[in-house]
């Protein structure tokens, strides 16, 4: 993530406000301690993208530290995993570690974090559904998604907004492909029609494009993950495609 210049500057973080201001300003040295219950300050109607880039990616390492400790510990598999997954240069790995470290040991709620992010993203499900893809890929370093771990992603699935039914879609992504179902992937019930099958592909398919990822201005991770995440839509329709005769 090549914002770690605009992140410890620490104006990003006076405009920020709210939690994530609040850790920012913690690690920036800056004061933004009267911000931090004024989270209604950071909406998607106010916030300019350059603060949005910033919060998402001080969102990002938060939400990650925290549940790098949701299962009690926090494993080197962890840590490397973040590093790999949203390539923090080596150059700004000491810069990674403080806010990470911080988010680590602070003991405000991740609850705050994500809600915070829930509004400043709420006209944008799909940059919060790849925020939780990006930690799933954390939780899964170890081959197992523990139950802690489930439940941590879970209730911050429920404070994006979205439903159990979602949640499980999400969580089918990161299942082994041969335990994958190409059904849950899709968001559809195995007695679909193949013409409503078609429609709800469709539908996924501009939900999901990573254009919208590019167009909120995130970091260039983001867009892979969302790439990645594509090719797992297209392969589960192709599947049910070749089983259906379509």
């Amino acid at each position: 993530m090549a914002i770690w210049g605009k992140i410890l500057g620490g104006a990003a973080g006076l405009l920020l406000g709210g939690p994530l201001g609040a850790l920012l300003g913690s690690v920036a040295g800056h004061v933004v301690d009267k911000y931090r219950e004024n989270d209604e300050h950071a909406t998607d109607d106010t916030a300019s993208t350059s603060v949005k880039q910033v919060a998402f990616t001080i969102a990002v390492v938060a939400l990650g530290a925290k549940l790098a400790k949701a299962d009690g510990v926090v494993t080197r598999d962890e840590v490397d995993a973040f590093k790999r997954v949203f390539r923090i240069p080596k150059e700004e790995e000491a810069n990674f570690a403080k806010v990470f470290d911080r988010a680590r040991q602070n003991t405000a709620g991740y609850e705050g974090y994500a809600r915070q992010v829930s509004k400043m993203f709420k006209s944008s499900p799909q940059v919060m559904e790849d925020l939780l893809h990006g930690l799933f890929a954390i939780a899964m370093a170890d081959g197992v998604l523990h139950p802690d771990e489930d439940t941590y992603l879970r209730n911050i699935s429920n404070i994006f907004g979205f439903n159990d039914q979602d949640y499980d879609r999400f969580r089918s992504y990161h299942s082994g492909e041969d335990a994958r179902d190409p059904y849950q992937i899709l968001g559809v019930a195995a007695d679909i029609s193949n013409e409503d099958l078609k429609k709800a592909y469709r539908q996924l398919i501009r939900e999901n494009h990573p254009d919208k990822v590019i167009a909120e201005g995130l970091p260039q991770e983001f867009v892979q993950l969302a790439n990645e995440k594509l090719a797992k839509i297209n392969a589960a329709y192709d599947v049910v495609s070749k089983q259906r005769g379509m």
